[in-house]
């Protein structure tokens, strides 16, 4: 192919290319977008995708080509965005089709989420459950808050009055238990709410270890998503509000200042993350804080912690998302709106 050609067919198709490949795709898409030949098209893909347990599995393109394969090998779950966008894409497509096979699918997938919570509240990231670290109590990532954000959703928009009264009460109160286990969850340090763990426990809600460098910690990623939840309720209890305060002042006391995170081409000429002295550099939160001193860490595959990038092989330094602005807006932005807004 000529270089110009190459380039034209880049530019053509590289934003489809590099785009999500999920029904979340489309959730932008107007209510008429739902009654057009094209999303029937799109829904018949993202059917053949359900699992036989009612959910659907992550990291796959379920809107290019429908699946042909054994049935057997696809695993649903929440994790990585699974499941929750597909359900969003039934319900609009049932109200603009009225079709029961959307409706259907709907009603397993609901079923789904459902069957998979806890009676602690929590949601594992797998369903059906596994044997491992699966099972925990599943903040990474946002898979559970995503989850909660769904069940309030059905139980409350318009978007879903196509379902009786019952089922979105057993929604109402899913969401309910998942609050009261997000504030059981939360890690207390003396005395105070601190925040949270990428996962937990699914019997005691102790802070949990996921795969070999995913260790035990305070969480300063998903913690952030959690406390975002947590002040979107309207009336929050004496609970919420010292759970939220107490996420706040923890971000605050641990933030990683004088430090920048970029990337830099190593002897090989390979990107490679550094982290350079630099006191005007924005703070960042590490991913992982030890439970005991409250101080970063990162892990190779040896699950051994360090306390420096450099102290890793290039494999995780660079594969993995260590430290970020993770929680700037939380603090710059949402917190002042949240204490505007509930005085």
């Amino acid at each position: 192919m000529r270089p110009l050609l190459s380039l034209l067919v880049l530019l053509a198709f590289g934003p489809l290319l590099t785009a999500d490949e999920s029904a979340r795709r489309f959730l932008r898409k107007p209510d008429s977008w739902f009654a057009s030949t094209e999303a029937k098209q799109v829904a018949a893909i993202i059917l053949s995708f359900q699992c036989d347990a009612g959910g659907w599995p992550k990291n796959t393109d379920t809107i290019s080509k429908a699946y042909d394969g054994d049935r057997s090998k696809l695993v649903p779950t929440f994790d990585n965005k699974a499941t929750v966008d597909e359900l969003r894409f039934m319900a609009r497509m049932l109200n603009a089709t009225k079709d029961e096979t959307y409706r259907k699918s709907f009603d397993r997938g609901l079923a789904y989420v459902l069957s998979a919570q806890y009676p602690n509240g929590g949601w594992p990231q797998f369903f059906p459950l596994r044997k491992g670290y699966w099972d925990h109590i599943t903040f990474n990532d946002d898979a559970m808050v995503r989850v909660l954000q769904l069940v309030r959703e059905v139980a409350t928009e318009k978007t879903y009055a196509f379902l009786d009264a019952k089922t979105r009460d057993a929604c109402q109160q899913a969401f309910d238990r998942g609050i009261a286990c997000i504030l059981r969850c939360q890690i207390v340090v003396d005395g105070k709410p601190a925040v949270w763990c990428a996962q937990h426990d699914e019997t005691t809600l102790a802070p949990a270890k996921a795969r070999k460098y995913e260790l035990p910690s305070f969480s300063g990623y998903e913690s952030v998503g959690i406390v975002r939840l947590l002040m979107s309720l309207e009336k929050p209890s004496p609970e919420v509000r010292s759970s939220i305060e107490g996420a706040v002042a923890w971000f605050e006391a641990h933030k990683v200042t004088g430090q920048r995170l970029v990337t830099e081409k190593d002897k090989d000429g390979k990107d490679n993350r550094v982290m350079i002295p630099d006191p005007q550099a924005p703070a960042l939160w590490a991913r992982f804080y030890d439970l005991k001193t409250g101080q970063p860490f990162v892990s190779d595959r040896d699950g051994i912690p360090k306390p420096t990038l450099a102290e890793i092989g290039y494999e995780r330094r660079n594969g993995y998302s260590w430290f970020g602005e993770y929680a700037r807006d939380l603090l710059t932005k949402d917190y002042s709106k949240w204490k505007q807004a509930n005085r």
